[in-house]
């Protein structure tokens, strides 16, 4: 049972400044994909209430395309359905972190093979997003830093130019970043990966592969026992 925070208008003003974006696919998708992009960017946290009636008036929606988004996020692990209760932002279990890691490596490592001919867009999109993290870093926005990291590992399993790798690694960090909540230190938990992403990145650009492959799962391993623990701790 995850712990529930009452909803208003105004908690969701934020989701409510894009909804001008809800006119070019169908509503109930887009509305889906918006959700997305805020839990992925921190905006929405775990165990938070997506009231209906608040969101709907927030996105100018249908109660029926909101249903329909929270299905399609519900089927993407990202919310749960609690029944006589309603909609929630999923809390995240030690071994959903676990399963999640499992399958990033998978996804990542395809990318650091094939780097060597990835097209120089997807390697530009690896540096650009870690200058992005340490222009955050520079701000003191750890929350920024953390959406960076996220963004930094999607552009090192783009390198492997799949579509379908593109997607997945889309609703993996989404769930990723619902496990962040559980460390109370953003910077703690963020600023070594970091420098960890730094020297990754040199090692891409430098083509050591082999030598990115075993860092990269080094890291990888490390961020789970960093997250599992600070759940374990936390009760979760």
């Amino acid at each position: 049972m995850v712990s529930e925070e009452r909803a208003t208008t105004g908690e969701f003003s934020a989701i409510a400044a894009d909804r001008g974006r809800l006119g070019r696919t169908s509503a109930a998708q887009r509305v889906a994909e918006l959700l997305c992009e805020h839990i992925t960017e921190g905006r929405l946290a775990p165990g938070t209430r997506l009231s209906e009636e608040a969101l709907g008036e927030a996105l100018a929606v249908s109660r029926n395309t909101l249903r329909e988004a929270f299905r399609l996020l519900v089927d993407q692990r990202l919310l749960v359905h609690e029944l006589n209760r309603g909609v929630f932002v999923r809390v995240l279990r030690p071994a959903d972190v676990t399963d999640i890691f499992t399958l990033r490596l998978a996804l990542e490592v395809v990318g650091v093979r094939t780097a060597p001919h990835a097209a120089p867009e997807l390697l530009g999109a690896v540096r650009g997003a870690l200058a992005t993290a340490e222009a955050a870093e520079q701000r003191g926005d750890w929350v920024a830093v953390g959406t960076a990291d996220l963004r930094f590992h999607q552009a090192v399993a783009a390198l492997a130019g799949s579509e379908r790798i593109d997607e997945c690694m889309a609703r993996l960090l989404a769930e990723l970043r619902l496990a962040f909540g559980a460390v109370a230190d953003a910077r703690g938990l963020h600023e070594p990966f970091l420098r960890w992403n730094q020297a990754l990145a040199g090692l891409l650009e430098s083509g050591a592969t082999d030598d990115v492959e075993v860092e990269l799962t080094r890291y990888l391993d490390e961020a789970r026992k960093v997250i599992v623990t600070a759940m374990t701790q936390a009760g979760q």
